[in-house]
């Protein structure tokens, strides 16, 4: 049977050197006893998917509200492809895929309920008395630190700090890094992080595309104005209207956008490695910028794919009218807790503690951020139906 230590060793052996050693961690904010046979970004990844925030990630949708029916991604149908793009880019790459996967499987944390539309919503409301806004990164970060509460000796789950980090500089088309805190991790995001940024995109770009089409609000005449979707075409071999069924014809394309998409990014982000010749994971940090991307090329065609997905399909009368409708359930819950908070739980709004308008802000905008589709919709009922039960 290995032992920590032995798992250390061989991440010794086995990983690049500018992968992120298990030994070699920051540590975390507490400290604690290392454990006898696991490394500690092994207990990362099972400190968050023991989480409550990590099981609810179920029942939040990306584009599709959970309204529309059950075939659509949910944040943890997407979390759980992202995690295994990002470890497989990562074991390419010589990287230490435990890291990968804790910081994968915590990079959603933070998501409202109704996907972009409920952030959309949440961020509004949150401006009202925070000019900040709502930052889903930092929201994930504030979970992880602040709002599981699992152990005696300290709040949050008492992360690593690379996990940490990667949480926190999580960034994306749809990313940005969490403000305030953010600038008290000076350290540039590990490749392990730098790698599930990129699946992140990876992912979110190919199941919408996959969404897009199973819901009809694009079409695969639509897709024939990206080079990138083109290209798949030819090298796929398939010709479209003439194979074996839709379903089989959009998979193989989803296939195969992936496959050129991370055979890019494997080639780009080698040659860069072997040019910047990092001597450990310490060079690594100390670097701003990003090492791990894709070929100028690739950059311009998912660039034009992503353009006509903005145009084609977020903005599809389909998508639209489920975003009014998320942003107005979130809107009209806001404002009936906040006219009465007592409506709240009392683990949410502690009747003995007083809070001003700014607080109730922040604590009613913290309950729907933590809400699923689905109890945001029945606890819109319940408020607004008079004959719902309590």
């Amino acid at each position: 049977m290995r032992s920590r230590q032995d798992i250390e060793e061989l991440e010794g052996k086995t990983l690049s050197a500018y992968a992120m050693k298990s030994k070699d961690s920051a540590g975390r904010t507490h400290e604690e006893p290392a454990h006898e046979g696991r490394t500690c970004y092994q207990r990362d990844r099972d400190r968050i998917v023991h989480a409550e925030a990590f099981r609810k990630l179920e029942y939040k949708t990306q584009v599709f509200v959970i309204f529309e029916g059950d075939y659509y991604r949910t944040r943890l149908t997407h979390t759980i492809e992202v995690a295994q793009l990002a470890r497989t880019i990562g074991r390419n790459l010589g990287l230490n895929e435990d890291l990968i996967e804790a910081i994968a499987l915590a990079h959603d944390l933070g998501h409202p309920p109704f996907g972009h539309a409920g952030e959309e919503a949440l961020d509004e409301i949150v401006r009202r008395a925070n000019p900040k806004g709502f930052n889903h990164n930092l929201r994930s970060f504030e979970i992880v630190t602040k709002f599981e509460k699992k152990y005696p000796d300290f709040p949050g789950l008492n992360l690593t700090r690379e996990v940490l980090v990667g949480i926190l500089k999580h960034q994306t088309v749809y990313d940005t890094p969490g403000g305030g805190v953010y600038r008290e991790y000076k350290e540039g995001p590990t490749l392990e992080a730098q790698v599930v940024d990129i699946a992140d995109s990876l992912a979110y770009l190919n199941h919408d595309v996959d969404d897009g089409l199973t819901s009809g609000c694009i079409t695969e005449e639509d897709l024939m104005d990206s080079r990138l979707w083109q290209k798949a075409i030819q090298k796929a071999g398939l010709t479209p209207g003439a194979h074996n069924g839709r379903n089989m014809f959009k998979y193989q394309m989803v296939k195969e956008l992936i496959d050129m998409q991370v055979k890019d990014l494997l080639a780009t982000t080698d040659g860069r490695l072997k040019e910047l010749d990092f001597k450990s994971s310490a060079d690594v940090k100390q670097r701003k910028e990003y090492v791990v991307g894709f070929s100028s090329t690739m950059k311009t065609e998912r660039d034009q794919l992503q353009n006509l997905l903005n145009t084609k399909l977020y903005h599809h009368w389909r998508v639209e009218r489920m975003t009014f409708k998320a942003k107005r359930i979130l809107g009209e819950l806001f404002k009936v807790y906040l006219d009465n908070p007592k409506q709240l739980p009392y683990h949410i709004y502690p009747r003995e503690e007083k809070f001003n308008e700014a607080q109730k802000h922040e604590l009613i905008g913290n309950y729907l951020a933590s809400m699923t589709d689905r109890f945001a919709i029945d606890e819109h009922k319940r408020l607004f139906d008079t004959y719902s039960k309590v």
